[in-house]
């Protein structure tokens, strides 16, 4: 569906540690760098070209800013690893935004976290089933 997302960095090189952190526990790998426009790093699932999850200095030059009502949301393979990459996340300097949990609301077997970067990206982390 997506050839990829992705999310302006006023400090590049601390939010790709930071992302490299977060998104191991989900089974994602760091892609190679952007060779095309301002720096950039990028993450996908291993042997896979896209989608890809991108953070870049912004295109015109100025500072990244986060997007009010705008969020990111990870599928992660399990219930642990929404919690791996939330602890990841608050270890890294990220926020915490909503606890890991069953979240009933959306559906019974709904586990998910919600976090923001050390930027103010909202992120997301969920897992689907048992």
């Amino acid at each position: 569906m997506f050839s990829h997302v992705m999310i302006g960095a006023r400090d590049l090189d601390a939010l790709a540690r930071f992302y490299d952190a977060v998104l191991l526990p989900l089974g994602l790998e760091r892609g190679p760098d952007s060779v095309a426009g301002p720096r950039g790093a990028c993450w996908r699932v291993p042997g896979q070209r896209h989608p890809t999850f991108d953070v870049q200095e912004p295109f015109d030059g100025r500072p990244a800013s986060a997007g009010n009502g705008a969020m990111v949301a990870f599928l992660a393979p399990s219930r642990a690893a929404v919690d791996a990459a939330h602890a990841a996340a608050l270890a890294g300097g990220g926020v915490d935004e909503g606890a890991p949990g069953l979240r009933a609301r959306y559906a019974p077997d709904y586990y998910g976290a919600y976090m923001r970067d050390p930027e103010g990206n909202k992120l997301h982390v969920v897992h689907r089933g048992g």
